[in-house]
């Protein structure tokens, strides 16, 4: 697959909803307290089409997504109980006075009584495929433990003091067979948190796509494809970095009170669909599917009647719903934004 079509050949894996069930019903306690948790003009029955996310179903019956894991009833009667595709209908019931949606199989899939195909392929994703997508073409974030351990571009071959494609480069440190490819990644500016000015980070620039064509120390990697040169000192990172697209919308089972450290891209104003690295990770108790609420910071300004400086409070502007974390940092899309937002504004647990 060609930088062109993806530029970054990330193995996107469809994750079970059954192993992200376990951690979505972790933190209920949320629903008992809030009361209906429908939207006013929700349905009673809706038939799931080609192109509907699970965030957008969930955002039709409910009045904040997240608490999807609170209603959704799963029928131990089918197949794959936890996917949904498209042609199901979902039906919302009343289980002991109790909102809850669950699910028939609509007849696009069924083949005859005993018989039905259901390929994982198609079940729908919590979030766009596109979106995420346009991540993995706009960069990445390199954790500083991280840069020391990847394969590092040498020299180019032959009179070339950079590399592009139908060029080979020389790289060392990869013990990886013949025919593995990889991505080139320039290492870019220092992300450093903005708590304690710490650094956690770089910035990447995906530059090139190769495949290697001979091992040793040495190796050696012929580029197939680049958007700019590879230089010495980037890094290669395989193509087969997961990242799950099937997960509930949930809120944390932790408190979570962090800034917005980057967004995919380099923009300075950030809107829907936009990617954003985040200043929590797993060790915070961040975690895939969480959704968090965006706060802009409020503004100093003189108070010229008492003649003082005043901070106005934070006020809400958007949500995000992480999908990729490391250690001390979190990969989150932009489901919506009522404002623009900014690097350096306040994710904290959804309102």
């Amino acid at each position: 697959m060609s930088l062109r079509k993806l530029r970054l050949n990330y193995r996107l894996r469809l994750t079970t909803f059954a192993l992200a069930a376990a951690l979505a019903f972790g933190s209920l306690s949320a629903f008992s307290q809030s009361g209906s948790p429908l939207a006013g003009d929700h349905p009673d029955e809706y038939v799931v089409q080609a192109g509907d996310t699970l965030w957008d179903i969930a955002a039709t019956f409910l009045k904040d997504p997240w608490y999807w894991p609170e209603i959704w009833y799963i029928n131990s009667d089918i197949a794959n109980p936890h996917l949904i595709y498209p042609g199901d209908v979902l039906t919302l019931v009343y289980i002991d006075g109790q909102p809850r949606i669950t699910t028939a199989r609509g007849s696009s899939y069924r083949l005859s009584p005993e018989a039905r195909i259901t390929p994982l392929a198609e079940a729908i994703t919590t979030v766009p495929y596109e979106a995420v997508a346009s991540f993995l073409t706009s960069g990445v974030v390199l954790q500083k433990d991280e840069i020391d351990q990847l394969p590092y571009l040498l020299t180019t071959r032959g009179d070339h003091l950079i590399a592009a494609a139908g060029n080979d480069i020389y790289v060392r440190g990869t013990n990886e067979a013949p025919g593995s490819q990889f991505n080139v990644v320039h290492v870019g500016e220092p992300l450093i948190d903005p708590d304690d000015d710490r650094l956690v980070g770089y910035q990447g620039t995906l530059v090139a796509e190769g495949t290697l064509t001979r091992g040793g120390d040495p190796a050696t990697v012929s580029l197939t494809d680049s958007t700019q040169e590879a230089k010495q000192g980037d890094v290669l990172i395989p193509t087969s970095v997961d990242v799950p697209l099937n997960f509930f919308p949930k809120a944390p089972s932790t408190d979570i009170d962090g800034q917005i450290m980057s967004v995919a891209g380099g923009v300075t104003q950030i809107g829907q669909y936009q990617v954003v690295v985040v200043n929590r990770g797993s060790n915070d108790g961040l975690a895939v599917g969480d959704v968090l609420t965006v706060f802009q910071k409020g503004d100093v300004i003189t108070d010229r009647v008492a003649g003082e400086k005043v901070t106005l409070p934070d006020e809400a502007a958007g949500l995000v719903m992480v999908f990729k974390t490391y250690d001390e940092i979190g990969y989150a899309l932009v489901m919506r934004a009522t404002q623009a937002l900014h690097i350096h504004d306040y994710v904290r647990n959804p309102i």
